[in-house]
């Protein structure tokens, strides 16, 4: 007996539901069995071997850059932030973008250089090894090295984002006694969380001679698409940490991309337009009150990525104040700067600034 053709088109669908429907489960075990778990607390590994030390006294240059894992310079716009790309730029213009960063690094000549969004092993940047690169930067230093976004393939959006593996770096020309990567709350539950960054703290510690005391340097990378609370535990962890090492009396410093604002800071030139990425908010009096605030707001140190900021018009252009600096009572900075590179090679600008250990 023949089928109808309507029964025939049923069976068909049915087939391809069904087929969608399995191979939907077979990706959500997958990315669930290869979800990154990192334990609450790891030593991780210095490499190379400096052997600089640090006395009371001692003035010390610190930088902290936001790189954009090589992809987001002035050419880029980025889908997570109302853009169009997720493949932001070529390989050629990463090999670029890394190389230039590396030479502002070299310019800037900083002790310590704290580096966030710094792909290893990624399809975003063409599986540069921008680790092992950028560890070349800085002759006479050691480098440390925390993954905190880590998946074997990242499904979304389209074209999906693919294999990632990438963290946040610090270069420092001291000698470190040890390097932490320290786990900050997740924020975002299953599915969604086996292929989404798993934020962390990278602390490193150097001993100051003479005090029995630790000069204690965290790199910092906190949360950007949440809906607030995860921003806001993260917060509180670092705000736990602060308070711990310097009530220790250690020197105590944390830099990095927040991916908020401090409320002390006058983002007046900085306005948030309509339909556009809002950064949070850090209330600095919910901190330990021995703990200094700063960012420096007369140089933007981030721009949106709607548009490519390459031939848009500058000066509507939207900017935000997100990336400074956390230290203790007992570390004076002689200025904390902004260097006004144009974001020619990534959406963010470095923060430079001069600390001495009093």
């Amino acid at each position: 007996m023949k089928r109808s053709p309507m029964k025939r088109f049923f069976k068909a669908i049915f087939i391809i539901v069904l087929s969608i429907a399995i191979a939907f489960a077979g990706l959500i075990a997958f990315i669930s069995l290869t979800e990154y778990k990192p334990d609450k607390v790891e030593r991780i590994r210095i490499y190379g071997n400096s052997s600089k030390g640090v006395k009371k006294g001692d003035s010390i240059k610190m930088m902290s850059w936001n790189i954009g894992y090589g992809a987001l310079g002035d050419n880029a716009d980025f889908f997570m932030d109302g853009g169009n790309h997720v493949l932001t730029s070529s390989k050629n213009r990463v090999k670029k973008n890394i190389k230039s960063i590396s030479g502002e690094i070299r310019k800037q000549s900083p002790d310590i250089t704290m580096i966030q969004e710094v792909d290893k092993d990624s399809r975003r940047s063409y599986y540069i090894n921008q680790v092992e690169k950028l560890g070349k930067a800085m002759d006479g230093s050691e480098y440390y090295y925390a993954r905190n976004y880590k998946a074997a393939f990242v499904p979304y959006p389209i074209p999906p984002l693919g294999k990632m593996d990438s963290g946040i770096m610090t270069i420092s020309r001291l000698k470190a006694n040890s390097a932490k990567r320290v786990s900050l709350p997740v924020s975002f539950t299953w599915p969604v969380r086996t292929v989404n960054l798993k934020r962390c703290l990278l602390i490193s510690r150097t001993k100051v001679k003479g005090t029995g005391k630790e000069l204690v340097y965290i790199n910092l990378h906190l949360e950007a698409y949440d809906k607030g609370a995860g921003k806001k535990a993260q917060t509180r962890a670092l705000n736990r940490i602060l308070k711990q090492e310097a009530a220790k009396g250690n020197y105590v410093i944390a830099a990095g991309d927040f991916n908020q604002t401090f409320n002390n800071v006058d983002t007046n030139e900085y306005k948030v337009q309509k339909g556009l990425w809002k950064p949070g908010i850090i209330d600095i009096s919910e901190y330990d009150s021995s703990l200094n605030f700063v960012m420096d707001s007369t140089t933007p140190t981030c721009r949106s990525l709607d548009k490519p900021l390459k031939g848009a018009n500058k000066l509507k252009f939207q900017y935000y104040v997100i990336d400074g600096m956390i230290y203790s009572s007992n570390i004076e900075m002689s200025y904390c700067k902004t260097v006004d590179l144009g974001f020619k090679n990534s959406d963010h600008n470095p923060v430079v600034a001069e600390i001495k250990l009093k």
